[in-house]
């Protein structure tokens, strides 16, 4: 898009240096060929170009603090005194980036004595005035004073959307008394004083209760709490200092106006030689894959992809020789479910070189078998009694050898459940890589590593979804009723998708140095953890099940008093019904509705009633937990207990959290409760 005098109608304000912040602290240490540090660099130019991809925005500005110093610290000289100066491979940083907005033909604003939100707050106030919609692409609190319904925050990291129930559920408030709050309990960061004993809860409740911050600091000597009444009126004038810092100035005077922000078209050689500059290879590559540009020497020449679908011996044969000369071939697997230790494989496909695939089905069924489907044409098409295909069981024992051949290199995206899965067909998957771990060393937090959205981002390829090929919701079928052509498009894209990705990620170990990293902890968990897996979890199932019936009794005798106390019968468990016996009916103070019309009910309700001494409120909470415990615990952990190991199967996620710490699905088995006697007996029967 051309920027235009056209009104805008929706304007991203980027929080500039937040975001370089974020992005430093996000990715290892990175240089660039001059060795010049260049981690936010680049952590910046993956959150600015797919910020660019995805919005509809015609309007768009980097803001930029421009310096320490600014009103408020004539106001007080201690706001922000107490910050450290940014790390000293950070500082170059700055210039460049800027240098990588300019690039990208993207506005940016700084103004000395004044802050970013400064600016943020002056230009979203702008924009809403001309009924333009405002994201601002933040996550910081402080800006969550100016969220309106024309203005949202967007938090990229994240990828949560912010808006006036976010803000609610963050400090208690609408973000009209947002400021408010802040005066009360200061900020240790920015070193508000605020007042002394008065957190972020504290304030929104006196808020709620008084209405302002001045008519509380008035009314101050009625409060009862004797050390809250004081430091109210000792510290009434750090308060009102306190406000004066946090309160956003939405009257900068700026001197660059709103229409300049206008989209404008990308100068990809520009960019591309900055990028370049800075060796960034696998963005380079992205760029001009999008663009439509000769692939530099990041790529090769695009061709149409050649997929064959392999339905005899021979052909097999063929691509089995074909990965052990390469000494390296992309596999993947084609299953009946997403649990390895329960789905049957159906095929596998393999990929030699890119745009080059195969998919070999294994144990697909005809259409007889499941009943009349009309699912398009091609070998083993509904109307085929029995699709062409090698037998499982063969095929297996010709691809064993090479699947366990130290020489041959397998590659796959998160290839610990095709491992997992290949394990219980007597097959030890070695040695292997896996691009979903390779993208998640180099750039952790930056983006997720789902392979779908790695072709987008670094491929500009968007691949075929399951859906597409099996349906979705209740008329979804397992992918061994997909017909063979419509399965071959969707398998061997897989296995050519992942190759093409190991050959652009593979090289950046070493330019990020993150080779040992990689080779010396990730790589060698995923044998590890597969087996871990394949071995399980010990349960003891009569214990859960008399769990189980425990919590149903003292269910159902709460739901007597429960009925009795509301002086009527209804559905515990429905959020609408309970808000109207509760606010409705028996006019408990605290009342608010959502935008559905129906009363909130969550638990930071009923807990605030609860502690104002409502008998209703206390039980409703009990029967929640037990309800909970009952579902989610004593009666689905019975139900993941696999019938032919007597053990649940949870799967590790190696790529969960960005620390590098696992976390568990399919049951998660790191959340049970532990610090309540209920939570504590369903640990016992592990």
């Amino acid at each position: 898009m051309t920027g235009t005098d056209t009104a805008p109608k929706h304007v991203f304000l980027i929080d500039g240096s937040g975001f370089i912040f974020r992005a430093f602290h996000a990715l290892p240490p990175m240089t660039r060929p001059d060795g010049t540090p260049v981690n936010a660099v680049y952590g910046f130019t993956n959150m600015l170009m797919k910020l660019m991809e995805d919005t509809d925005a015609d309007h768009i500005a980097v803001i930029f603090d421009a310096a320490r110093k600014t009103f408020r610290s004539d106001i007080y000289p201690a706001y922000k005194a107490q910050r450290p100066p940014p790390p000293e491979d950070l500082v170059p940083q700055f210039d460049i980036i800027k240098s990588l907005v300019e690039a990208f033909n993207v506005p940016s604003v700084q103004m000395d004595g004044y802050e970013a939100d400064d600016l943020i707050a002056t230009y979203a106030r702008l924009a809403r005035e001309r009924g333009a919609d405002v994201t601002i692409v933040s996550s910081d609190k402080d800006l969550m004073q100016l969220v309106t319904d024309k203005v949202t925050m967007l938090d990229t990291m994240k990828n949560v959307e912010i808006g006036p129930e976010g803000v609610l559920a963050k400090f208690g408030v609408g973000p009209e008394k947002v400021v408010e709050v802040q005066s009360l309990a200061g900020d240790s960061v920015d070193n508000v004083p605020g007042v002394p004993g008065i957190g972020v809860k504290t304030a929104a409740q006196l808020i709620l209760e008084y209405g302002d911050l001045e008519t509380l600091l008035e009314r101050a000597p009625e409060i009862k709490q004797h050390k809250r009444r004081e430091n109210l009126i000792e510290f009434a004038e750090q308060a009102r200092i306190s406000r004066q810092l946090v309160q956003l100035k939405d009257d900068v005077p700026i001197d660059r106006d709103l229409d300049s922000f206008a989209l404008q078209d990308l100068d990809v050689d520009r960019v591309v030689d900055f990028l370049r500059e800075q060796g960034f290879k696998s963005v380079v590559a992205r760029i001009e894959s999008r663009h439509g540009v000769a692939p530099s020497a990041a790529g090769a020449p695009k061709k149409a992809a050649e997929y064959e679908l392999v339905q005899d011996e021979a052909a097999l044969m063929r691509w089995i020789a074909l990965a052990v000369k390469e000494g390296q071939v992309a596999f993947d697997t084609e299953t009946t479910g997403l649990d390895a230790m329960r789905a049957e494989l159906v095929g596998v496909s393999m990929s030699v070189a890119p745009g080059h695939a195969c998919y070999v089905p294994l144990a697909h069924k005809s259409a007889k078998e499941q009943g009349a489907l009309d699912l398009g044409d091609g070998g083993g098409s509904a109307g085929e009694d029995a699709p062409v295909q090698v037998p499982r069981d063969r095929a297996l024992e010709l691809l064993k050898p090479m699947l366990e051949d130290p020489s041959v290199l397998k590659i796959g995206h998160n290839i610990k459940y095709d491992a997992l899965l290949l394990l219980r067909y007597g097959i030890d998957i070695t040695p292997i890589d896996d691009t979903m771990l390779l993208s998640f060393v180099l750039d952790g937090g930056v983006h997720g590593h789902g392979m779908d959205e790695l072709a987008e981002l670094h491929l500009g390829h968007t691949c075929i979804a399951f859906k597409d090929v099996a349906g979705s919701g209740r008329n979804q079928i397992t992918f061994d009723y997909v017909p063979l052509k419509a399965a071959c498009d969707y398998a061997a894209e897989d296995a050519d998708i992942t190759l093409q990705l190991h050959r652009m990620l593979k090289p950046r170990l070493i330019e990020d140095r993150m080779t040992t990293l990689y080779e010396t902890i990730e790589r060698p968990l995923v044998p590890v953890v597969s087996k871990m897996e394949r071995e399980g979890v010990l349960v003891d199932p009569v214990a859960l099940r008399g769990l189980s019936q425990d919590f149903a009794t003292r269910m159902a005798a709460l739901e007597i008093e429960i009925h009795e106390l509301a002086g009527e019968k209804f559905n515990i468990g429905s959020p609408k019904q309970l808000g109207e016996i509760l606010f409705d009916k028996m006019s408990l103070p605290g009342g608010k509705k959502t935008k559905t019309g129906a009363y909130s009910t969550d638990a930071r309700v009923l807990e605030d009633l609860a502690a104002e001494g409502h008998d209703l409120p206390v039980r409703i909470v009990s029967w929640r937990q037990l309800s909970k415990l009952k579902s989610t615990y004593a009666d689905s952990l019975v139900e993941q207990i696999n019938p032919e190991t007597g053990r649940i199967h949870t799967s590790y996620a190696m790529t969960g959290a960005q620390t590098g710490r696992m976390s568990s699905t399919d049951p998660n088995l790191q959340n049970i409760p532990i610090r309540t006697e209920e939570g504590r007996r369903i640990r016992q029967t592990f």
